[in-house]
């Protein structure tokens, strides 16, 4: 192995990575990422991890600490022994969004997957973090760390003093509920641990200063009072979405510590809710500027050509799209997709054809660096690719729709490759990274605080799909946090009750 000056021809030659090398690489990517292309990064933080570290992190969904809990155990098992039999691979990294911003690459990566997986997490993913705007509005980079540490504290302290089994109760009810616990629309606050430990004391001074013995003699109303009270008391005034947050603030039995496991578990799953909304342009933004850098590289001769080779067969793999009848088929592959519109975007600028300027005039012949950092920063899925996906893409990708309606024996081929057909298949493409398409519409109605204190929910039923079979066992973790009757309406499209399902604590 040899090693260079960065501004003196090769970096390196070979495939032993070592630190200073690792240091070399960074400053030589992070200098073409700033200074010629104007990524905006958080600081890096690069840890290197061995393969065990690494299902231990794909356990804990990514984040270096975490609470503890069963199911986190459960899922290291089950991808230790996928991995140990050969039926499936580990990433190459793993990123955390955070300020520094983490990233774990796998300590057996030659020098230059080393080389890949920091330019595609260290400044791929880690701009995308700082610059998108679900992220900037819903995640608190700089915090959630520290979080964490206090979260994986406070559950610790929950089991020695009050049980693990009762602090594992909760926390499953809270994993059932976790796709119902996020705020699509209200922002949330900043996170910061030092008022989290204030709140969490305040909540517990107050919970202990409204209990008092006298309440207990006091009259009740009855009759007509008592159900006007009731009907002019309709809580909550609009339906809520986000079931954990409801329980949270009003579940009648819950314990303070209680209260505080469900908005662990609450906070984690808002972290978690940018990501989910933006696979597709994360991977695909990720994946080109890694190809971009490295290419870079190559072109300043910084790398060889047999590091080059490596690099674009690892880039290979990672973006081929496989058929429908080929094995490991698993839909549209997000990295594929992604990374084929950030560069065709990119070619629409620089190399418009007549078709292009058509449909993205405003773009067409364009700064391609200036097109796609706006993109970034404001779309997610959906909306990017209901804006930006071409005629020319859907070709390459051989897209079509067939409609298989319930009331008709034959599939249909519903849209082509012609103008209304390209249109047509954009918008359904982009539906299908909705959110709301993935997950069922189920609200918090009604709260009887003056009755028997039940929580009546609507699911609002989406074409006429019906809730999963494991519907019942999840309103059954929602009724053991609730602590009264649970009841589920499921109404149709127009609002018509169909069904009606009730669970007792």
């Amino acid at each position: 192995m040899s090693i260079a000056k960065l501004d003196g021809g090769l970096i390196s030659t070979g495939a032993e990575w070592t630190f200073e090398l690792l240091e070399r690489y960074d400053h030589a990517i992070h200098d073409i990422a700033a200074n010629e292309f104007g990524l905006d990064t958080y600081p890096n933080q690069i840890e290197i991890i061995a393969s065990e570290q690494m299902l231990d992190a794909y356990a804990s969904a990514g984040l270096p600490i975490g609470y503890p809990h069963w199911s986190y155990g459960k899922e290291f098992i089950r991808n230790e022994q996928a991995y140990r039999k050969g039926a499936r691979g580990l990433a190459y990294e793993i990123v955390i969004n955070s300020d520094p911003c983490i990233s774990y690459l796998m300590e057996e990566n030659t020098m230059a997957m080393q080389a890949l997986v920091i330019a595609h997490a260290c400044y791929g993913h880690n701009s995308f973090f700082k610059g998108n705007y679900l992220f900037r509005q819903w995640t608190s980079a700089d915090a959630i760390i520290d979080y964490m540490v206090f979260a994986r504290k406070y559950v610790m302290h929950c089991e020695e003093t009050y049980g693990s089994e009762r602090v594992e109760e909760v926390l499953d009810s809270c994993h059932a509920l976790m796709s119902h616990g996020v705020d699509r629309y209200r922002h949330p606050t900043p996170l910061s641990v030092a008022e989290e430990r204030d709140r969490q004391r305040e909540r517990e001074e107050y919970a202990w200063r409204q209990y008092d013995e006298i309440w207990r003699t006091l009259p009740t109303r009855t009759g007509a009072a008592a159900s006007q009270k009731a009907a002019a008391g309709r809580f909550p005034a609009e339906p809520q979405e986000n079931l954990l947050y409801f329980i949270e603030k009003y579940a009648p039995k819950l314990e303070p510590w209680q209260r505080e496991l469900v908005r662990i578990v609450r906070k984690t799953a808002q972290y978690f809710y940018p990501q989910s909304q933006t696979k597709v342009m994360n991977e695909g933004w990720a994946t080109f500027w890694h190809y971009t850098l490295l290419q870079r590289m190559f072109d300043k001769s910084q790398v060889d050509s047999g590091f080059m080779i490596e690099a674009l067969a690892s880039h290979t793999n990672v973006t081929m799209q496989r058929g429908f009848d080929q094995r490991g088929y698993g839909g549209l592959n997000p990295y594929a997709l992604g990374f084929a519109m950030m560069c065709d975007i990119r070619r629409i600028c620089e190399a418009p054809t007549q078709e292009d300027r058509e449909w993205f005039p405003e773009i067409a012949g364009g700064d391609w660096q200036k097109v796609l950092d706006f993109a970034m920063r404001n779309y997610k899925d959906e909306s990017f690719i209901g804006q930006f996906l071409s005629p020319r893409l859907m070709r390459e990708f051989h897209l079509f729709a067939v409609a298989d309606h319930e009331d008709e024996d034959d599939l249909v081929v519903d849209s082509i490759h012609n103008e209304h057909g390209f249109r047509r298949l954009r918008r359904l493409l982009a539906t299908q990274y909705n959110r709301d398409q993935l997950l069922p519409d189920i609200q918090v109605t009604q709260y009887e605080r003056s009755g028997d204190r039940s929580l009546t929910l609507r699911h609002q039923r989406s074409r006429k799909r019906p809730l999963a079979e494991e519907a019942n066992e999840v309103l059954r973790h929602l009724a053991r946090l609730w602590g009264f009757t649970v009841r589920l309406e499921t109404s149709d499209e127009n609002g018509r009750l169909e069904s009606v399902c009730e669970v007792r604590s």
